[in-house]
């Protein structure tokens, strides 16, 4: 499998996303814990060195599973985690607004990890449109935890290309996670400046997206026609047309589901025609 650098690490370009790990909404215990776990044995097995979670997802659950299921961590595993966000006892979604929330929660994430420093840690935004007062407050905060040791590697999620020139005048950047996939290219213009400075860009919502129709990707009529005549799964030419948009693309499609595990790291060897590529780029358009 291709690889690409996310901070000081070599990873593989496709990991995995430990958002489905927990129950429904990405709340409470898993549906069933014994195939979480073994989807994560499985992944690391696969070749996987590269897991994306949350404290948030849970909350808890998943960074407790990869502890069960994976310590001690192989020393090539990049976790990479993200802060921005907690959950109310009904599991709604609180963005944190205080810096010292952020330092927490980064703390909080190495704690039940078991690790004393993780990959990188994503600085994610939940509804800020432009650079201002409180992103530089902070991207201070992520500054000062990395200088301390506790994160390899600063990243940014839900950003604009706004954002990211800001950051990039302050601190060297590891990874971008942004919303990207066959119909959601809004993130174009922060994929390109990626690309052009070598920063990894981490796709999610490559599938689906919670807020939008629950077949807009996998149910699209060029993408079943694209499945069908390829003898793959929907899901894997949609990947698979993910991870060719630029070089510097590093997924992390999600599962609880072994078969679907497998289906996605699969999609490292599945080339796509020329007429195929631009069928599924068209779809945007």
């Amino acid at each position: 499998m291709q690889r690409y650098p996310l901070g000081r690490f070599s990873v593989a370009r496709i990991g995995f996303g430990a958002i489905q790990l927990p129950g429904a909404g990405v709340f409470g215990p898993p549906r069933d814990r014994d195939e979480a776990l073994a989807v994560l044995r499985r992944a690391v097995e696969l070749g996987v060195d590269h897991i994306d979670t949350a404290q948030f997802y849970g909350p808890n659950v998943s960074n407790q599973l990869i502890r069960e299921a994976l310590y001690p961590y192989p020393p090539n595993l990049a976790l990479v985690s993200k802060v921005g966000a907690r959950r109310d006892d009904a599991g709604g979604w609180l963005p944190l607004l205080d810096p010292a929330d952020f330092r927490s929660d980064i703390e909080a994430n190495l704690r039940t990890l078991g690790v004393d420093q993780l990959a990188a840690v994503n600085l994610r935004l939940i509804d800020s449109d432009r650079p201002d007062e409180r992103f530089d407050e902070l991207l201070s905060t992520m500054i000062a935890a990395r200088d301390e040791g506790l994160i390899g590697g600063i990243g940014l999620s839900n950003i604009t290309r706004e954002h990211l020139l800001h950051a990039l005048d302050r601190t060297e950047i590891a990874c971008v996670q942004n919303a990207f996939s066959l119909v959601d290219r809004l993130s174009d213009p922060v994929l390109r400046e990626c690309t052009a400075r070598g920063i990894a860009f981490v796709p999610f919502f490559s599938l689906r997206s919670p807020f939008a129709p629950p077949d807009q990707v996998l149910g699209h009529e060029v993408v079943r026609q694209a499945a069908a005549r390829l003898g793959h799964t929907p899901a894997q030419v949609a990947l698979a047309w993910t991870l060719n948009v630029a070089p510097n693309v590093v997924m992390i499609p999600g599962t609880s589901s072994m078969r679907h595990l497998e289906e996605n790291l699969a999609v490292a060897d599945i080339e796509l025609d020329d007429d195929t590529r631009e069928q599924l780029t068209a779809i945007a358009a």
